[in-house]
């Protein structure tokens, strides 16, 4: 129990991606009478008084899946709000266990490769999950100055950077005419499909739904927009600056959110950065993936993710 108008009690909740040498990973299917039956979702469970996260792991997969985990590292966590409670679903990433999962609770079990996996069918906060890991480590998007006569140069630009590595694109290129970069998009999606890269246009929801690719929202779009721009096949990004741009993100279902700015980019001298104080303490409140934005390079990743991001995202550090 609780005081009415108190702080109302947190579950934490560890959920284990299992990845294999395949790269899928391993489902569970709720099932009948329980809570979402029907769904599926990553094993695990409740984290009980006293234990480590690692301990909770090892001891719901020895229990539901008849393994011995050896070993992992925190994915994302996914806050979750229900009347009576609050639950915090801890994911942490594996592919050190001993031994052949199984059944020992009567829930059917799959293996799925990341992308294949129908985000309708699983529990709202395992599609969290999903996201995350789908998701690279690493955002670039285009500088807002390149001119439209450079399209030939962007191309080519794109194009090497997307071969490298897997990574998501955005393109923002607000002197172009918007034909125009839906053009260079449709040149470039044969490329992105091949290496696992996804493009998203800047704020053009319309352009994104014909090409069957993603869209950044801009900020004055998530106030405006009442639902899910794209269905969940699509990516849905949202370009935020503070708790609430965050937390309007989380209505509309988005997939991932930017959040800015974390240091003083070189182009905005007088931007007041968050910090990573901040930008922790924000990251951890919502139910998003959330990449660091401003004064970022490649570098800064493994900094962004020690305080609970998904990775960093930038301009011009990002096309050297």
């Amino acid at each position: 129990m609780f005081a009415p108008g108190g702080p109302k009690p947190v579950m934490r909740v560890m959920a284990a991606v299992m990845l294999d040498a395949l790269g899928r990973v391993l489902l569970a299917q709720r099932p009948a009478g329980k809570h979402l039956a029907g769904m599926w979702e990553f094993p695990g469970g409740k984290l009980e008084p006293g234990e480590t996260p690692m301990a909770a792991l090892a001891r719901e997969l020895r229990e539901e899946v008849g393994v011995t985990f050896l070993r992992g590292e925190p994915l994302i966590r996914v806050p979750i709000h229900y009347p009576e409670r609050e639950l915090l679903l801890d994911a942490w990433q594996t592919d050190q266990w001993e031994g052949e999962p199984q059944s020992l609770e009567g829930q059917a079990l799959q293996w799925l490769l990341p992308e294949q996996i129908d985000p309708a069918i699983l529990a709202p906060a395992d599609r969290v999950i999903v996201q995350a890991l789908r998701l690279p480590p690493r955002y670039a998007i285009t500088p807002a100055d390149a001119r439209p006569e450079q399209r030939g140069f962007w191309f080519e630009r794109i194009g090497q950077s997307i071969e490298r590595s897997r990574q998501l694109v955005q393109l923002r290129l607000p002197l172009w005419p918007r034909e125009r970069v839906r053009e260079l998009a449709a040149g470039l999606l044969p490329l992105a499909r091949r290496h696992g890269s996804q493009l998203l246009l800047r704020g053009d929801i319309e352009g994104a739904r014909e090409l069957g690719i993603g869209v950044q929202l801009k900020g004055r779009q998530l106030a405006t927009l009442s639902e899910r721009p794209l269905p969940l096949s699509h990516l849905v990004g949202a370009s935020c600056h503070a708790a609430a741009d965050l937390a309007r993100a989380e209505q509309l279902a988005v997939d991932f959110a930017t959040l800015s700015p974390v240091a003083a980019p070189r182009s905005r001298v007088q931007a007041v950065p968050l910090g990573w104080a901040s930008f922790r303490s924000m990251a951890e409140a919502a139910a998003l993936p959330i990449y660091a934005l401003g004064g970022m390079a490649p570098s800064h990743v493994a900094q962004a993710r020690d305080n609970s991001g998904q990775g960093v995202a930038g301009i011009r550090e990002f096309w050297p």
